[in-house]
């Protein structure tokens, strides 16, 4: 089993969500086309450096009261944020919202921004709400499927499961990396290979992008610069 630590998942944070996408296609290359979001994001913040981390995943809803009485519903939000609290740091929130408009409700403003962060969160990935967007955790990530001004009957459904945000299907304790882009999950096993191919695309796309911006440029060019990007390793 491989293990991954904040070291490690730290050094990814260096590069934004498609570089690291496009180092998966040569670490993992059957992932090519799984495994990340497919529809556009909120992004709360898009000057923010990238989060990496392991997931903390939760399904919740907002356009209908949640049948239990009062105190209930306080003892599984309490449940949820002690499952939050568990676990290998830095995490990740991403949480997929049921309802079949997703965003009624907002999950995510100035109260839980701040309480997730202070749990050791870096930010959240859902395809739910989010508002108070002055108010937010300073640093904290948001990347929500809209922006709205109620929480209506918000409330946590299941914690750990299963989710699915956008396309990307994520488990508990998933590693995920996130920015204004969107998210991807890395496999535990590709992590310390990324750097790497990281390096090695960078150095074939130099050659290219040097070449195309010559004020000679042209497709003889173009096609003498892609042999000689091709030919790095």
């Amino acid at each position: 089993m491989t293990t991954v630590t904040a070291h490690d998942l730290e050094r990814l944070a260096a590069w934004d969500t498609p570089t690291i996408c496009n180092a998966l296609e040569l670490v993992v290359p059957d992932r090519r086309a799984t495994g990340f979001t497919v529809r556009p994001f909120v992004c709360a913040d898009p000057a923010l450096r990238p989060i990496v981390g392991w997931a903390r995943t939760a399904t919740i809803r907002g356009s209908t009261p949640p049948g239990v009485a009062a105190a209930q519903l306080q003892r599984n939000r309490i449940g949820y944020y002690e499952y939050v609290a568990s676990g290998a740091r830095p995490a990740v929130a991403v949480i997929q919202d049921l309802d079949p408009d997703p965003g009624y409700g907002a999950f995510w403003g100035e109260v839980n921004t701040a309480v997730h962060k202070g749990l050791g969160v870096l930010g959240v990935v859902t395809n739910g709400s989010i508002r108070d967007l002055d108010a937010c955790a300073p640093g904290f990530q948001l990347l929500a499927g809209l922006v709205g001004p109620s929480h209506a009957y918000v409330h946590v459904v299941e914690t750990g499961c299963p989710v699915d945000v956008h396309g990307m299907a994520v488990e508990h304790d998933a590693i995920i990396h996130a920015d204004r882009h969107g998210a991807v999950v890395i496999p535990p096993e590709a992590v310390r290979e990324l750097p790497a191919a990281v390096d090695l695309l960078t150095r074939r796309e130099a050659v290219i992008l040097e070449c195309a911006r010559q004020p000679d440029f042209g497709i003889e060019k173009l096609r003498r610069a892609m042999s000689d990007a091709s030919d790095i390793h």
